[in-house]
């Protein structure tokens, strides 16, 4: 997927704008959030639960080329394949190859955000294989010739009416009225896919190691159908998805599940060992397991970044993020937004190109709160932003100007003691002289021009706190 994460600001500039997307993300905070907090107060042991995840997740991380030889041993043990792409363009040769050589004309995919990062529809309608979505958010975002917009809501920006124009417009059907009929209809759409299909591609949500089972969660049956109809199933993740055991897969279970959508469990809970067995009655005739990299391994070395691996996908922090609540997922200009997309999708991007995404938030803390496994986001993002003023781990990423340093070496000059900050604040009262109007600043010039783009800017007191503090005591 091409990254167009150095657009940020003119993509949150078009969405605050947008009085459609404000209204539709409305929604975030009263439901996903809310539904996710009354989950975990019903949870005995939450925060024990959390704490635990984590460590697992941790440990995991740690002894991670231990694991992936157990997954690869467990995969083939059971009539499985298994292939560790380097980057994006491995996996998706992988893919292209394997379908190409198996005569497959159609491929059904369930939701996989992997799959977006390798851009892995394009590269099939390259070699003339059609692709189909069938998660309904993913199947809209398709049809539209869009992106995801949220990690478990792909369709969010979307109304009702919305979407069923774009059916109306796509798919040369009557208009509907009510989400009921729209579901119908695509239901209707996809059935005779799934049963032409000849290769499904899902993503992981867990890759359980002392098996080799890949497991899915979902609210709509297709991640299963995608699983057990088509003679081939490809499942393709990150390298961090795997978790040690059956025991820890019931454990992130409930952690995922309530902290993406509240529910105690999702509709389906979908585990897959290799291919179909003689005495089985549905299921793939083969089983394809893609394990990715992309960039991972420099997160997994870095121990500043590590942790950003500890991701589940559940979207909690970005239904918390008073930023991505107004600006939305496409401004981020790649596949993960949000609080751990602004770390994520630099780091397997360019750091450089994305030099905003640090820089999106407002460092409040309730993406950390909202983590079902503690991920101290706001950490990561000071990181990043001293890498990029910086640059001591990645110099080459160092983006800031030599007027920028400039000026913050003057302003640390001028809070340096009580005499430079008595200097700089008489400078800085007669600087602001043509540009206050009743004790406000409308308008600066550039470079400052920013900070009252939006806002009216205070103008510099005419006498410091500590004179006023003291005539006030004299009183």
């Amino acid at each position: 997927m091409q990254s167009h994460t150095k657009d940020f600001r003119q993509g949150a500039g078009a969405a605050l704008s947008d009085p459609k997307i404000q209204a539709n993300l409305e929604g975030l905070y009263n439901g996903f959030h809310q539904a996710r907090i009354d989950a975990s107060d019903q949870t005995p042991d939450w925060e024990a639960l959390q704490d635990k995840g984590r460590a697992i997740k941790a440990h995991t991380l740690d002894n991670l080329a231990y694991y992936l030889e157990m997954v690869e041993r467990n995969v083939i043990a059971s009539g499985g394949h298994i292939y560790f792409a380097r980057d994006a363009e491995a996996a998706s040769n992988y893919v292209v190859n394997l379908a190409k050589e198996r005569g497959i004309e159609l491929v059904i995919k369930g939701k996989s955000m992997v799959s977006e990062e390798m851009a892995l529809n394009h590269r099939l309608e390259e070699e003339g294989i059609e692709p189909v979505e069938t998660d309904l958010g993913e199947y809209i975002v398709q049809l539209a010739e869009e992106t995801p917009f949220h990690i478990i809501a792909p369709a969010i920006h979307k109304s009702r009416v919305e979407v069923s124009e774009l059916f109306a417009e796509k798919l040369n059907v009557p208009m509907y009225d009510n989400i009921e009929d729209l579901t119908r209809e695509a239901r209707d759409q996809l059935r005779q896919k799934f049963v032409d299909a000849g290769m499904g591609i899902t993503g992981a949500n867990f890759i359980v190691a002392e098996t080799g089972t890949v497991t899915l969660v979902t609210n709509e049956g297709n991640g299963r159908m995608c699983t057990s109809m088509p003679k081939i199933h490809v499942a393709i993740t990150g390298m961090e998805k795997v978790v040690p055991s059956i025991e820890d897969l019931g454990l992130f279970l409930r952690l995922l599940i309530r902290s993406a959508t509240g529910q105690r469990i999702s509709s389906y809970v979908t585990t897959v060992t290799g291919p179909r067995g003689e005495d089985e009655v549905d299921g793939p005739e083969e089983f394809h397991l893609v394990i990715v990299d992309n960039g991972r391994s420099k997160m997994l070395a870095d121990p500043n970044l590590r942790e950003a691996l500890y991701c589940l996908r559940c979207g909690a922090c970005l239904n918390a993020c008073p930023v991505y609540r107004k600006v939305g997922g496409h401004a981020y200009g790649w596949v993960y937004p949000g609080p751990i997309g602004a770390i994520v999708s630099p780091m397997l991007t360019n750091l450089s190109e994305a030099k905003d995404l640090p820089f999106a938030s407002t460092l409040c803390g309730a993406c950390k709160e909202a983590c079902p496994v503690k991920i101290n986001i706001p950490r990561m993002l000071l990181y990043l932003r001293k890498e990029l003023t910086q640059g001591e781990t990645y110099p080459e990423h160092k983006s800031v100007s030599m007027a920028e340093s400039t000026a913050v070496k003057g302003w640390r000059a001028s809070v340096s003691s009580s005499f430079m900050m008595r200097l700089s604040n008489l400078g800085g009262r007669l600087l602001q002289l043509p540009f206050v109007r009743g004790g406000r600043i409308d308008r600066l010039p550039s470079p400052l021009s920013g900070w009252t783009k939006h806002r009216k800017f205070p103008a510099i007191a005419s006498k410091p706190f500590r004179t006023r503090w003291k005539n006030i005591g004299k009183k």
